[in-house]
């Protein structure tokens, strides 16, 4: 069992056991406390004790009363929170919104021990306890939430979490350098209220009177709630501005108050991330919780190494680009390397490393040289609809890494888990990594993201187009036929994207039938804050082109698509069946081999008059395309 004292004190007891007769920090969190980089808080409160700064950490108060928090002395400097290492909505709730039955963050995996919004409960809960105090949240939950946003839960527009949490500054993105500009003005006794002019911060402005006159005023919260149209706008221009090189201070009115963005910090260089990821990490979960089993998010990750930060794969439901940014930054090799030495020490390393990879695992440097001053494009992606001719296409310095990591004493295996973008991959004219990659790096099947394969869906995803992916199966089955390898393929797929039709759903079925794929698990397109599809879904525009998109917002329709997917099934026979007739697919419904499905018999009669469903996506005017099916009319 890991010692205690090796992590940061965790109450009044663990401050007295180390001398400290103040602390700085209190720091609360909405997971369990595991001391480990693939957790945020982990990696805040290491780099402010690195920067000389005491912290205590509250991990899952009880949120009800205030005991919890009134059982540390007030801190010296303010007080930190974080919701956790997932919006705590989403982490809380399925795509049909259900209360999920466990936690991966939580102890012995059990769910409920930390609040719905937990940014926002937690921080009345810090003002109720020390009152006027600095107050900075950070995190997924409050950096997706920053501006006016759609909530899924609740379905409407929520304003910023600034107003309803009443924090002083907000960190988004990454936040190790904010976070100890913060702790430095602070500390030399700068007002709270004073700290406005850091990158990758917001705060909340009673007039903007003294703001650059540079900066950018997007549609108020007021306005995206009564207008799709602004809503769509203000995301548009959100999006265009998340450039740490040329972006400019973003504005959003709420009623007689302003949300300030700063532009986003720049990202942390090769030797900042090295000493981020060097710092006394004890790599495992606080030793209170071993009664009750452990933490369980910890096992995915605990033989893993980070590489690297930031995708510019541009995937438009990823939030990726508005948190971590679409500039790559990678560790040294060294630093790496000295990590995979360091997990041999651990008594239940076997010898494999899970995982060496980042967002994107094959991105291990800027798209382009052009990135290094301006920044990714504002209205241009990488790799959609085709690899820019900027792009500068090579996985040799991946390779390279790989290479030594198999080669230190008691390491097995390097495996690569971790998002692998087969169309950077196989835009590579050098097979080199493509074939060591099967050789050493796959563990009997390789998953991959191809999500859809409609072109029409794939537009809107950001993905490129079907053909590539086929591309890459078939290149990377004949890989492994060379080497003497029987490997598969894993894909991940999406339903009821914003854009996907009943039509689109079926010919990703006619696929899967065809290709003798039967996925056991489809995700549902879920509508978290901070993506561009997300945008879609509530608005019906694509913001990136401000342009109308359809969108399958019934629960029953979405079932439809989802259960086409998975048409095999036996519970979702009928719904696969009512799908093909309001589609006109009834030549998929029979016995023959081209068919999705047998009919229903006669005690089992589909209903697919459903007319929700008709009325969104079956009706015709002029002879147009039937909306939501994508097929011509039939002539009368």
């Amino acid at each position: 069992m890991m010692k205690k004292d090796k992590f940061l004190p965790v109450s009044p007891q663990d401050m007295s056991d180390r001398g400290w007769d103040f602390y700085d920090f209190l720091y609360v969190i909405g997971d369990a406390y595991v001391d480990h980089p693939s957790f945020g808080p982990a990696i805040i409160s290491r780099v402010l004790e690195d920067a000389g700064y005491r912290v205590c950490i509250l991990s899952q108060p009880n949120w009800k009363d205030k005991s919890d928090f009134a059982a540390f002395p007030r801190p010296r400097l303010g007080v930190l929170i974080c919701a956790g290492n997932i919006d705590t909505m989403v982490n809380h709730y399925t795509v049909s919104k259900k209360v999920r039955s466990t936690d991966a963050y939580s102890p012995g995996g059990v769910a409920g021990r930390c609040p719905d919004r937990a940014t926002i409960v937690y921080a009345n809960r810090i003002r109720e306890t020390f009152g006027n105090i600095p107050l900075i949240i950070g995190g997924i939950e409050a950096s997706l939430r920053r501006f006016a946003h759609y909530d899924y839960w609740d379905n409407k527009v929520r304003r910023s979490i600034m107003l309803d949490s009443r924090a002083d500054i907000l960190l988004y993105g990454m936040g190790e350098k904010q976070i100890v500009e913060v702790a430095d003005r602070l500390r030399d006794g700068v007002d709270v209220k004073s700290i406005t002019d850091i990158p990758g911060s917001c705060y909340i402005a009673k007039n903007i009177d003294n703001i650059a006159k540079d900066s950018i005023i997007i549609p108020s919260y007021e306005e995206c709630c009564e207008d799709k149209m602004k809503y769509a706008l203000s995301c548009k221009i959100q999006f265009e501005q998340q450039n740490p090189c040329i972006g400019k201070t973003v504005i959003q009115p709420h009623a007689d108050r302003f949300l300030v963005q700063n532009k986003p910090a720049p990202p942390l260089n090769t030797n900042e991330l090295d000493k981020v990821y060097s710092l006394p990490y004890t790599r495992a979960y606080h030793p209170s919780y071993e009664a009750a089993g452990g933490v369980p998010a910890i096992i995915e990750v605990k033989f893993s190494i980070a590489s690297s930060r930031g995708c510019f794969g541009g995937c438009n439901f990823c939030a990726l680009a508005f948190h971590q940014g679409r500039i790559v930054t990678s560790r040294s090799h060294k630093s790496i390397i000295d990590e995979a030495k360091q997990l041999r020490n651990d008594p239940e390393f076997k010898g494999y490393i899970h995982d060496v990879g980042g967002p994107t695992a094959n991105f291990r440097k800027q798209a382009c040289k052009k990135q290094s001053t301006l920044g990714a494009c504002a209205n241009k992606q990488c790799l959609f609809p085709e690899p820019c001719s900027n792009m500068d296409i090579s996985h040799a310095d991946y390779l390279s890494l790989l290479r030594k990591l198999r080669k230190i004493d008691g390491i097995k295996k390097v495996f690569v888990r971790s998002g692998i973008r087969f169309d950077y991959l196989i835009a590579d004219k050098d097979d080199t990594f493509f074939r060591e990659l099967c050789e050493y790096h796959v563990s009997g099947q390789l998953k991959v993201a191809p999500e859809h394969v409609s072109d029409n869906v794939l537009k809107l995803m950001g993905k490129p187009s079907n053909r590539v992916y086929n591309k890459f199966q078939e290149k990377y089955y004949d890989i492994n036929k060379k080497i003497g390898k029987k490997q598969f393929l894993v894909p991940y797929l999406m339903s009821a994207h914003p854009g996907s039709t009943l039509n689109d759903a079926i010919e990703l079925a006619l696929y899967l039938k065809n290709h003798n794929l039967n996925p056991q698990q489809v995700q549902d397109f879920y509508p978290t804050p901070g993506t561009v599809s997300t945008c879609m879904f509530y608005t019906g525009i694509n913001p990136l082109t401000m342009q109308e998109v359809y969108v399958a917002q019934t629960p029953k329709e979405k079932a439809m698509q989802r259960a086409l997917l998975q048409y095999k099934k036996s519970e979702n026979h009928k719904l696969v069946v009512e799908a093909l007739k309001l589609a006109g697919r009834d030549d998929l419904i029979g016995y023959t081999k081209n068919c999705l499905v047998t009919p229903l018999n006669n005690n089992n009669r589909g209903n697919y008059n459903d007319k929700n469903i008709r009325r969104k996506s079956v009706i015709t005017k002029n002879k147009k395309p039937i909306k939501g099916t994508g097929r011509q009319p039939e002539k009368r």
